[in-house]
């Protein structure tokens, strides 16, 4: 069974939402063969990152960068995954209040430091979260469903 891995920080209620709709749309039911996994960034391991097939990363824009959380968990894994996770795909979704340049600056460079594939257009936004649900859950449905 293939293995997709949500690693977000969602310290609000927005952002609780995002990432419930998000999950929604990878535990589709329709989608068959993936397990998914969704770790808090400051829960995510070594292991839960080379025990998936994929990714799906999660985080709001703080002061123009992605949060501390989701940082925290690139710099506890980046070198023990990146070589043997090489190529695996990915995607992030980024809310802001006001601004998302830097918070993307950092997940493409991070990410392609990784050499992960982006596999799946990101959701990058800023404010109200409603009326981008719907995307999220598509986004989550397309990553589970390039992994079954």
């Amino acid at each position: 069974m293939a293995r997709l891995l949500v690693v977000h920080h969602c310290p609000t209620p927005r952002l609780v939402s995002l990432a419930e709709a998000v999950l929604a749309g990878a535990n589709d039911p329709d989608i068959e063969g993936v397990e998914v996994v969704v770790r808090p960034a400051l829960e995510a391991t070594v292991e839960d990152v080379l025990a998936a097939d994929g990714y799906l990363l999660g985080t709001s824009a703080n002061l123009g960068y992605i949060s501390g959380a989701l940082k925290h968990f690139f710099d506890s894994v980046y070198n023990d995954v990146r070589e043997p996770t090489a190529k695996r795909p990915f995607s992030y979704w980024i809310r802001g209040g006001y601004d998302t340049i830097g918070a993307e600056r950092a997940m493409e460079s991070i990410t392609t430091g990784l050499q992960w594939s982006l596999a799946a257009p990101p959701l990058v936004f800023t404010g109200d979260v409603e009326p981008h649900l719907a995307a999220a859950r598509e986004l989550g449905a397309t990553m589970a469903a390039l992994l079954m």
